[in-house]
């Protein structure tokens, strides 16, 4: 969520956003606050994994003095958004406004489908299929001839976007967030309550983290505070 927070807080103008499909794109649909010229893109099945970084291609080509940034979990990026970056490089200098940013959500994991394990189905997760080999995409990224800055800190989070927002071509952030922080719809019913815990008393890996960033989600949504 402080990934998408902190871009709304600096989004420009006249920003086209690409959200790929995955948990990602509850934090672009929730944290994310338009304003009149900003435009979004989203597959409109919200199932189309690795859509983001085609997307923001394409925006580029439409709206070239336009800055773009793709949204994108870390296995949509391995699916097919790394081999991208060589077209971003290759093209870039066409454009009239060179900004595109790849904003990478890193946590090693298939994020969406594992909370729909968990939520839907009562599943622990299910790590043979879930877990992702770590990457790091900052550094395919400086090989690629793009800069990639890497992020594991919440507070440096608002002066990457600033750098990467100041920057003069594009840019890859890496920035490493939590899997165990639930997606959780704005009114959780009974059953997606009762399948979550299902799912933890199963032997989920990740035991009660998840639980406990979920108390604290919902705590908060109570809790006043600043804007």
């Amino acid at each position: 969520m402080r990934i998408v927070w902190e871009l709304s807080q600096r989004l420009p103008h006249n920003a086209i956003v690409t959200a790929d499909s995955g948990s990602s794109t509850n934090w672009y649909a929730r944290c994310l606050r338009f304003t009149d010229g900003v435009r979004g893109s989203v597959s409109g099945t919200l199932a189309t994994m690795g859509c983001a970084v085609p997307y923001a291609i394409g925006a580029k080509f439409a709206r070239p003095d336009r800055p773009v940034i793709a949204l994108v979990g870390d296995g949509a990026m391995q699916m097919n958004a790394m081999a991208e970056l060589l077209t971003i490089r290759r093209f870039s200098q066409q454009w009239k406004d060179p900004r595109l940013i790849v904003c990478v959500f890193h946590n090693n994991d298939l994020n969406q489908v594992t909370w729909e394990l968990r939520a839907m189905g009562g599943a622990p997760k299910f790590e043979p299929s879930q877990s992702l080999p770590d990457v790091s995409y900052a550094e395919v990224a400086n090989a690629m001839g793009i800069p990639g800055i890497a992020i594991d800190r919440d507070d440096d989070i608002g002066p990457a976007w600033d750098r990467a927002l100041a920057a003069d071509g594009p840019t890859v952030l890496d920035i490493r967030c939590d899997p165990a922080m639930p997606p959780i719809p704005p009114h959780a019913t009974y059953e997606q309550i009762k399948e979550l815990t299902t799912a933890i008393l199963k032997g989920d890996p990740e035991a009660l983290h998840p639980m406990y960033q979920g108390a604290k989600t919902k705590a908060q949504e109570f809790i006043p505070h600043r804007r």
